[in-house]
């Protein structure tokens, strides 16, 4: 067996609470992702604390708001409170001790904003949703995104490192070692996919980047193409992990790119993720893990190293999930 073809990815079809239920019992091939299922709202993040932004997602859906508006506020969650702090203006500051952000969205309409390098925002998912919406632009970076976080009203201004944040810069400055690990703090981003019952689509990413970074570094999560992806005939993608391999690779357009040819979800998937394997030593010992979201709703989940999890929204609720790795 190749390495190829020990990609192994699970797959899964929901339905929300609320929203049009087949007059069928679901057989086992809709369960498992095989069938699509018609006017089916889904929802799925990365990492366990995409659990309850995929939670937030689902409740605004069943309120009637579209799948843009999930994936922002959905994301929000994790932003607002990140236990493994690598999200959000409490995550694990640079080599400098400052915290920076970045974050992106993007619809099937091909619209997207994205910021960069930010400090002092506390919902960076909100600003780069502004930038889509109000500018000319897809993407804001350092001073000139927290300008315009100020002028709409965004910025929360800077803020002292707290307690547990300056204690650990403090003892990573002692070695000054950096060596990003597989599955660290189960981190890093939270990214979301998210399809609604009138089968509009849209994906988000937002995070505090690697801990310990070199300041004004900027992984895949802003980046269209890399982080995420999302295609009007096809589906959507999000990525986490390193995100200089995953950048460098563009994993999340090459995934959407094999749902356009035809592939299925779990095609797409092991063949995006095929590409870093064949990368050779840039992608040994690291961690990437893709969601991919197909149109008609049936999905799969995989990564590089054992260890990746997922949030699935459903009709029963939320549950996590560990994705298959490459062996």
């Amino acid at each position: 067996m190749t390495r190829r073809d020990s990609v192994r990815l699970v797959a899964g079809s929901t339905l929300l609470a609320g929203c049009t239920i087949p007059h069928h019992a679901p057989t086992a091939a809709e369960l498992s992702g095989a069938m699509p299922m018609i006017d089916a709202p889904i929802v799925l993040a990365t990492w366990n604390h995409g659990k309850p932004a995929t939670e937030r997602a689902l409740a605004e859906l069943a309120a009637g708001h579209s799948a843009l508006d999930a994936a922002e506020r959905g994301v929000m969650v994790v932003e607002s409170e990140c236990p493994d702090r690598s999200v959000g203006l409490q995550g694990w500051p640079d080599r400098d001790g400052i915290v920076t952000l970045d974050a992106a969205i993007m619809d099937d309409t091909g619209r997207s904003g994205a910021v960069a390098c930010v400090r002092g925002v506390a919902h960076p998912i909100a600003l780069a949703r502004r930038v889509m919406d109000r500018t000319p632009h897809a993407l804001l970076v350092g001073p000139g995104a927290e300008a315009f976080a100020r002028s709409e009203g965004l910025h929360t201004g800077a803020r002292p490192l707290d307690p547990e944040q300056e204690r650990a810069w403090r003892e990573w400055l002692r070695e000054r070692q950096y060596s990003p690990r597989a599955n660290s703090e189960n981190h890093d981003t939270i990214g979301m996919v998210v399809r609604d019952a009138k089968g509009r689509m849209a994906a988000s990413c937002t995070t505090s980047g690697l801990a310990w970074k070199m300041h004004g570094r900027v992984g895949d999560s802003p980046l269209v193409g890399a982080g995420l992806y999302v295609d009007p005939k096809a589906g959507a993608a999000v990525c986490t992990g390193l995100g200089e391999v995953v950048m460098r690779k563009l994993t999340s357009c090459i995934a959407v790119e094999r749902l356009r040819s035809g592939a299925s979800p779990a095609e797409a998937c092991r063949d995006a993720l095929h590409r870093l394997v064949e990368a050779g030593p840039l992608a040994a010992n690291v961690q990437v893990g893709l969601i991919v979201l197909a149109k008609d709703g049936t999905h799969a989940a995989g990564a590089l190293q054992p260890g990746f999890t997922y949030a699935l929204g459903t009709a029963a609720g939320v549950t996590l999930h560990e994705a298959p790795a490459v062996a």
